[in-house]
């Protein structure tokens, strides 16, 4: 479908790629997933929670673990070399908070979260919730990537994906959407989707 095929070529990149993060089902991509939902869950400009999370993956913040070892001025600093000013202290106490309850309840592996959730999104985001800084919004952006890994959610489609495909002329369904590209490719279109929506 060539608006499909547009859409990729124009907007393509899940924000996970967009970050640097290799997604799979492993303990370190699906925490820095967590950490860029969480910073994508401000009001801020999505390029810049993006650049922040880069840097917090750059200074070695990969693990709940390095990010509690890292002190609350190293956090701000690496979420200030990524312009992440505003929310910079605050995020930086978030952060830690988050850390905290990954490595003490899911001893540090996100698939431990899968596996009590399900495939019940409904159960995952009420799981996801649960980690400071995590609303449902963020909800939404974390299983929107991870669905990419975790196939048991597909389709997920929140309400801002599906006001991107009505903009596009495409099917206001998650069930829909799936079937117009490989499941691999689900994460980038759900992405696409989010930024036309915005740009309008």
């Amino acid at each position: 479908m060539d608006v499909v095929d547009d859409l990729l070529r124009e907007h393509g990149t899940s924000y996970a790629e967009e970050a640097g993060i290799r997604l799979a089902d492993k303990p370190s991509p699906l925490y820095r997933l967590l950490v860029l939902a969480t910073l994508l869950s401000k009001p801020i400009n999505s390029g810049v929670a993006v650049a922040a999370a880069h840097e917090l993956s750059r200074a070695g913040y990969r693990t709940p673990q390095r990010m509690l070892a890292a002190s609350w001025q190293d956090r701000v600093d690496a979420l200030g070399r990524g312009h992440y000013r505003r929310y910079d202290e605050s995020t930086a106490t978030i952060l830690a908070d988050s850390a905290k309850l990954c490595r003490d309840r899911w001893r540090g592996d996100l698939r431990r979260l899968h596996a009590a959730g399900g495939s019940d999104v409904r159960a995952l985001k009420d799981l996801l919730t649960e980690f400071p800084g995590i609303g449902p919004t963020g909800a939404d952006i974390f299983l929107r990537e991870a669905q990419g890994i975790w196939p048991d959610i597909i389709p997920y489609a929140d309400e801002k994906v599906l006001d991107g495909a009505r903009r596009a002329h495409l099917p206001a369904s998650g069930e829909k959407l799936a079937g117009l590209v490989p499941a691999a490719k689900l994460p980038a279109l759900m992405s696409a989707l989010v930024r036309l929506g915005r740009e309008h």
